[in-house]
């Protein structure tokens, strides 16, 4: 249940993340692909503009009358795609001269009708995307369906008139509705992959790393389990030892009823008994008693320890010499080494290598 529940606020958490990166690059990459569609519309629209106001300055300049230049001019403009985009021509009085739709032809172009008054030479993707969202909520309050505005303006040399280039406010609308759409569909779609995904992968880690912590668990309770042999091990054996220990160094004439040491300038003899451990620091033995009273040697570890019972002291290193009734506990220590606790406490950490570890154990006679 608890599993579950990680995996679910995960879950949440980077679909939270995602939405939240998604929201701020959504809106950047909108916003670049639209001022790049407009940008295409007016660079497109300029040159047509420019393109036909030439033509029309070339034909007038090579002395085609006026009625013949706008009767080609219309015949030019008939059946142009109203849809997306087209041209016009206008006089400076702003009357319509040429037309795709022939029965605009004559009129009066009206300002509130179209880009007119706001059109200009540096019109910029930004100033013509601000225009349409006016132009947009304009049209969408007065529910008119208008067909197009006008978004550039070129003079005709040699004339009165003027090349207008028109673009369809409700069609770039859509096109710019179509990108935003596939923006939300493409980022949902990669949403869902890349979360899925990363759930997919998180469980599947936690499910390894779960079955490695349930061995490692396993392991750590086999070994707590020795452990606590081992410990109940010490205290049978501290039993028995301690019951046949008068008898044994009555009979054992290599063993020694006590050693010599001193206590600065004073000789102080200390029977076997009350020996707890016995180590060396800075080439110095000291010799510890269960009272917590300390006294030096000028023997070595290797030379007190031929003289002790064997069955009731262990050499657990180079460094120390233990009594098995000052043993309090034992308890792991690194890699499969085992740690000493003895009373009184010892200053220095009493470790039992891996390999003599066997060997303590075969002492206890596990």
């Amino acid at each position: 249940m608890r599993k579950d529940k990680l995996y679910f606020l995960t879950f949440l958490s980077i679909s939270v993340i995602f939405t939240a990166i998604a929201g701020v690059a959504l809106h950047y990459l909108i916003r670049a692909s639209t001022y790049e569609l407009l940008e295409a519309h007016l660079e497109f629209s300029k040159k047509e503009a420019k393109t036909f106001a030439t033509l029309l300055s070339h034909q007038l300049a090579n002395g085609v009358a006026k009625d013949a230049t706008v009767s080609y001019t219309q015949t030019s403009l008939r059946g142009t795609d109203l849809e997306r985009g087209f041209l016009s021509v206008y006089d400076w009085s702003g009357r319509v001269i040429c037309h795709p739709d022939i029965k605009n032809v004559g009129q009066q172009a009206s300002a509130n009708k179209s880009f007119v008054s706001s059109v200009t030479d540096d019109l910029s993707p930004e100033n013509f995307y601000d225009l349409l969202m006016v132009r947009q909520g304009e049209l969408s309050e007065e529910s008119i369906v208008q067909e197009s505005e006008v978004i550039h303006l070129y003079p005709v040399q040699n004339s009165d008139w003027i090349v207008a280039s028109h673009v369809n406010i409700t069609n770039i609308s859509s096109q710019l509705d179509e990108i935003k759409r596939r923006f939300y569909l493409i980022f949902l779609v990669m949403g869902l992959i890349v979360i899925l995904s990363y759930v997919i992968t998180v469980r599947f880690i936690g499910s390894a790393y779960e079955k490695r912590l349930e061995l490692k668990n396993q392991k750590l309770e086999d070994e707590v389990i020795n452990l606590s042999k081992l410990n109940r091990a010490v205290g049978d054996y501290q039993q028995k030892v301690n019951e046949k220990r008068p008898q044994t160094h009555s009979n054992d004439s290599n063993t020694k009823k006590r050693i010599l040491t001193y206590i600065r300038n004073e000789l102080l003899p200390i029977p076997i008994g009350e020996i707890a451990h016995i180590y060396t620091e800075n080439t110095i033995t000291y010799v510890v008693r269960f009272n917590g009273k300390r006294s030096t040697s000028n023997l070595s570890l290797d030379e007190l320890f031929s003289n002790l019972d064997n069955s009731y002291f262990f050499r657990a290193n180079r460094q120390f010499i233990i009594a098995i009734s000052a043993i309090n506990k034992i308890v792991k220590y690194g890699n499969n080494q085992l740690k000493i606790l003895v009373s009184p406490n010892s200053e220095v950490d009493i470790i039992i290598s891996k390999n003599r570890a066997a060997e303590f154990k075969q002492w206890l006679n596990l």
